[in-house]
């Protein structure tokens, strides 16, 4: 079966793996035939090479596994060892093993659920991010009526923009270095900041201070404490964005002071939440539509990327499809 793996920073390589076969299945386990993948800001550091910790990343050049790093995966069920699933099913979720950039998955069936069948797999691979995003809203105060920011106004963040405006928040702002204003209005955003985090902390009124700010960007540690010097006194700062580093210095003070609540945290009950977003999607036609500006066939990985690793203004969500 064709796979695709990064050999080197910056390089992908197609090569011929033995095919994943339905009696490598564990238990709770479904083998895919793939059918599209989104790429995620959380893909981009293996791309550039960066050391990750899956046991598997043990490439001298890059991690130099099969399939990684894609883990936003929609697939058609080959075989299923998990008792929701049924061969046939189209299904959207979790490539469990970051191993979905290639013609067979194997993927814990605990992590895919079935969607909307008039999407096309595209279109349908953008449950799963959304997925994250309705779960991480679910760990914060009730935002009905609050002012709400969100810093980094990349694919994830747009998403938290709009699903913040449709969850009741009054006021929506969005941060980002990279003008926004041609897709704003479309996912939510009241006010558009076209400036970088410190920027805008600098020039923030005390009277403007939002209720909750999300940071969505991860990667780096600067933003997290431009959020928390961001948010009003008794408000909340969600850190969404992945950490590259184990330790974040940030301003116990401040959190102190302004008795603030910081939290983070991966996506659990993943079944349930796909569920959601799939419900999501359906209550709000168009927006996958929008989100997903740029597919590109398996064939131009490499070029998929190079688009995603670069700061684009039209560039929203890119779904890899055969």
């Amino acid at each position: 079966m064709w796979s695709y793996r990064l050999v080197a920073p910056y390089t992908f390589a197609r090569t011929e793996v033995p095919d994943t076969t339905a009696e490598q299945l564990d238990d709770g386990q479904v083998l895919l035939r793939f059918l599209a993948a989104g790429v995620c800001g959380s893909d981009l550091p293996g791309f550039r090479g960066t050391q990750g910790r899956l046991p598997g990343d043990t490439g001298t050049n890059a991690a130099d596994m099969a399939g990684f790093p894609i883990h936003e995966i929609v697939g058609e069920v080959l075989a299923t060892r998990h008792p929701e699933h049924r061969v046939g099913d189209r299904v959207v979720g979790w490539a469990s093993g970051f191993n979905g950039l290639q013609e067979y998955v194997s993927a814990d069936g605990d992590g895919l659920v079935g969607y909307d069948a008039r999407l096309e797999p595209a279109h349908a691979v953008a449950l799963q991010p959304l997925a994250c995003v309705l779960y991480a809203l679910e760990q914060l105060p009730e935002i009905d009526g609050r002012d709400v920011a969100v810093i980094g106004q990349g694919s994830i963040g747009l998403l938290f923009s709009y699903a913040a405006k449709a969850r009741g928040a009054q006021h929506v702002t969005g941060i980002d270095p990279i003008e926004r204003a041609d897709v704003a209005k479309l996912f939510g955003v009241d006010t558009a900041i076209h400036a970088t985090s410190d920027r805008w902390v600098r020039h923030l009124a005390v009277e403007d201070r939002p209720d909750v700010v999300i940071e969505a960007v991860g990667h780096q540690v600067a933003t997290l404490n431009h959020a928390i010097e961001a948010v009003a006194p008794g408000g909340t700062v969600f850190y969404f964005g992945v950490p590259d580093d184990d330790s974040y210095p940030i301003s116990m003070r401040t959190m102190l002071r302004n008795n603030l609540t910081l939290k983070s945290g991966v996506t659990l009950d993943r079944r349930r939440v796909l569920g959601l977003a799939d419900e999501f999607a359906r209550e709000h036609p168009g927006l996958l539509a929008d989100y997903v500006t740029h597919t590109f066939a398996v064939s131009e990985t490499q070029d998929a990327f190079e688009l995603a690793s670069r700061p684009v203004a039209g560039r929203v969500k890119i779904a890899i499809v055969p």
